[in-house]
């Protein structure tokens, strides 16, 4: 939890400010007849099982690999990213849909009461990203919530300016109109989540320079070939490669210097965190960089 600069301490009153924010948003926005308020209260309360979920995964990513799991636990807080961002694009669908009914029949709202609450629920969101904002740079379970609480703050800035229109000039139509474009925004900063987690998930290549890595490599003077090259990704910061390589018929006192230096470049170069190296004489020479489904009849 360290790491992150999070501690549980944090999280928890991350949670307990949106558990009251909740609470009072929805009081305020049945008195108040303002769909922004009740759909803000929903999405705080989205927001609290958020954080909660992604303290867990927090927890149980920091697990220590076992037997079971030889790579850890880190993906629990890919899986935690991936149910956030979600849930956040479900509650954007139906509060864009109620919003549209509330366009097509209007109904009044009481604007000085949508105003109070809506600046309350903004300074108290507008701390949760705070307590999360460094956590959320470096670990994508953490920024998933804190666009949860970023997202709601955002929020409350249109409903307090849509209270002011609807309190000066009884204009309530501002009240879906707000709603409409806040659910938008979520679903475009939760998209790239999703994207990136599923990605993760499906373990695809992570964003590398292949043809540089076989030039590099190919460049050190023992190493004549390199083939079935594989990458993948065990959360967004830990990047894991394995290769096989061709060289000469060499004992392993001479083949283990070969293998700090591929292992050097793939680290400082590329920034890889784990590498496995297959070394070979003539095996595999002449098949391609990235592995072919019928290249194992070569093996």
């Amino acid at each position: 939890m360290e790491k992150s600069g999070l501690t549980g301490s944090r999280f928890l009153l991350v949670t307990i400010l949106n558990v009251v924010i909740t609470v009072f948003e929805l009081l305020g926005g049945i008195l108040s007849g303002s769909l922004s308020l009740l759909s803000d209260a929903f999405h705080n309360l989205g927001d609290a099982l958020s954080v909660v979920l992604s303290y867990i995964a927090h927890r149980i990513g920091g697990r220590q690999q076992t037997r079971s799991n030889t790579f850890g636990y880190r993906r629990a807080e890919i899986l935690a990213a991936l149910l956030n961002a979600g849930i956040l694009i479900v509650i954007s669908v139906v509060l864009a849909i109620e919003a549209i009914r509330r366009l097509m029949h209007p109904e009044p709202v009481k604007g000085d009461i949508m105003l109070v609450v809506a600046v309350v629920s903004f300074l108290a969101n507008l701390l949760s990203t705070v307590l999360l904002n460094h956590g959320a740079k470096h670990n994508l379970n953490i920024r998933a919530t804190y666009l949860h609480l970023l997202s709601d703050a955002l929020a409350s800035v249109g409903v307090i300016i849509g209270a002011m229109l609807i309190t000066v000039w009884q204009i309530y139509w501002v009240d879906p109109v707000i709603t409409i474009l806040v659910a938008g925004y979520i679903s475009y900063e939760s998209w790239p989540i999703i994207k990136q987690t599923f990605d993760i998930l499906m373990e695809a290549s992570p964003a590398l320079d292949y043809e540089g890595i076989s030039q590099d490599l190919t460049a050190l003077p023992e190493v004549e070939g390199v083939h079935h090259l594989h990458a993948w990704q065990i959360d967004e910061n830990n990047v894991v490669v394995s290769v096989h390589v061709n060289m000469d018929d060499l004992p392993l006192s001479q083949v283990e210097p070969i293998y700090r230096q591929i292992e050097a470049v793939l680290c400082r170069k590329y920034g890889v965190n784990h590498v496995t190296i297959q070394a070979e004489c003539h095996r595999g020479e002449n098949e391609s960089l990235f592995y072919q489904q019928n290249d194992w009849r070569h093996d």
